[in-house]
């Protein structure tokens, strides 16, 4: 027993080491958590911590609920149903692309039906943890495109719900079709069930949880979300299924704000504890033998993605950057693949299912942050006729919130034609940028010494515009926004 303790903090304990150093590398900290149970676990040569991964099976057990039911609680219902119909077509446009490319891909794998309804889970599903890290960390919260991220986010966490619902009874093995329709139907009228629950039942269900204590809250909510997973366990529907669907009725109470405050750091802890714990059950002997589906899929995702982020720009009228930005920003696939995948070795499918999505995780946790921090490279070349055939976009830059320094514009035209920066250093520039405060003309951020944005930082003028035949855009140093021009065809960056 001793030693089961010393071993599981030990590797917690590294886990949060790992993690820290990858985050201050811009890397998630999800794959960190799995990729220390792998290589500490019994499945990889060296030292081994924890030797059996089965004695972390409840705690592991509890971190999966702790974080369907803290996603509940503190699902924004209103932004989605804010969000209008473009914002659901947009969302429709990403899963289905990602979903329907992942089952295509997991049927040519040949594992098995079973299989490819898991492969196209973890393909399908983008990790919103990672997602919104990503736009706080590449400083994007205010960007225009970044409510449309965020709405397909959550309908994406919505659609969870109903693909665990259908997939657990596919996972279950039902030996007949009418079987099959039995248990699908048991898991939906389940979730109509607890639909209705937090409809018209949240006051009930605020009544038995409540307190002023906050010990006391969070013993009872965490108790009703253990309870109700359990439950859905024994009736044949996910207990991911449970306890996400019992968070959102606690959501509907007025607890909601406490009850997502104190779960929180359990939440962390013991959701750490199951994705090392599934990190801990991965042989790396069988990493090889998937190591090409893997690099597949992840190109796969890249492919699909793009193409999403490319519909959902025509939709809101964006420009490449805002394109690019949508389909690199939710590139990244974490927890939720991985309890996808949990729940297919628990059931018995294709061994090889584990280390497939533990590696394309994994390669996923590297690229993704890479793709999504330089998705103007992207945008450079993505042409116009893909998002509107009569328009000229201002393809690099994107839109974030308007400027606050349209005072300081008091030149909007120059007859130079060659940054005096460069010419003086006998190096090359590749554009040329207008001071609007004062009319110094320097080269862009693509070239060399970028002498405009220096300018604009010494001489403290904000604003400058495209000195380019034909362009007529202006942008904001200091509120990182494109500034719109009164005049002229060229968009505003979005």
């Amino acid at each position: 027993m001793h030693a089961d303790l010393v071993g599981l903090g030990a590797v917690l304990l590294l886990a949060a080491l790992v993690a820290r150093g990858a985050r201050r590398l811009g890397l998630p900290s999800v794959p960190c958590y799995m990729l220390v149970g792998i290589l500490l676990g019994p499945g990889t040569p060296g030292p081994v911590l924890i030797e059996h991964p089965e004695d972390l099976s409840v705690l592991a057990a509890l971190g999966l609920v702790l974080l369907l039911f803290h996603l509940g609680v503190e699902f924004p219902l209103e932004q989605v149903v804010g969000g209008g119909r473009r914002l659901f077509l947009a969302a429709a446009c990403y899963i289905g692309l990602n979903i329907t490319a992942g089952l295509v891909f997991g049927f040519s794998l040949g594992w098995g039906g079973a299989e490819a309804l898991v492969v196209a889970g973890a393909l399908g599903i983008s990790s919103s943890a990672i997602a919104t890290k990503l736009l706080i960390e590449l400083r994007r919260l205010t960007n225009a495109e970044t409510p449309v991220i965020l709405g397909i986010i959550v309908i994406e966490d919505l659609f969870l719900a109903f693909y665990l619902a259908l997939l657990s009874p596919v996972l279950s093995g039902a030996d007949s079709l009418g079987a099959l329709a039995g248990h699908i139907a048991l898991s939906f009228g389940f979730l109509v069930a607890l639909f209705a629950v937090a409809r018209w039942g949240a006051r009930a269900v605020g009544g038995l949880i409540g307190s002023r204590e906050d010990e006391l809250l969070a013993v009872a909510a965490i108790g009703l979300a253990v309870l109700v997973a359990g439950v859905s366990d024994e009736v044949g529907v996910s207990d991911a299924i449970g306890a996400l669907m019992v968070g959102l009725v606690v959501s509907r109470t007025r607890f909601r704000e406490r009850v997502e405050r104190i779960v929180l750091p359990l939440r962390d802890v013991l959701a750490t504890v199951f994705f090392v714990a599934f990190g801990l059950t991965i042989d790396v002997g069988d990493l090889g033998g998937v190591a090409v589906p893997a690099l597949l899929a992840v190109v796969v995702t890249v492919l699909t993605n793009v193409t999403a982020g490319v519909l959902a720009a025509r939709l809101f009228g964006f420009n490449q950057r805002g394109a690019a930005n949508i389909g690199l920003t939710v590139l990244a696939r974490g927890e939720f693949s991985l309890i996808l995948v949990t729940l297919a070795i628990a059931a018995g499918l294709d061994e090889r299912l584990g280390p497939f999505v533990a590696l394309y995780v994994l390669l996923l946790a590297v690229t993704a942050p890479l793709l999504a921090a330089g998705s103007r490279y992207l945008a450079r070349v993505m042409p116009d006729r893909l998002l509107r055939s009569d328009w000229t976009y201002v393809r690099e830059e994107t839109i974030s919130t308007s400027c606050t320094h349209l005072d300081q514009i008091r030149v909007t035209d120059t007859d130079a034609v060659s940054c005096a920066g460069c010419e003086e250093l006998g190096t090359d520039w590749v554009q040329l940028r207008l001071c609007t405060t004062c009319g110094h003309v320097g080269c862009c951020d693509d070239s060399p010494h970028q002498h405009s944005r220096r300018h604009a930082e010494e001489a403290r003028h904000p604003v400058i515009q495209s000195a380019e035949p034909g362009e007529d855009w202006r942008f904001c140093f200091v509120d990182d926004t494109l500034v719109r021009a009164p005049m002229g065809r060229s968009r505003d960056k979005g």
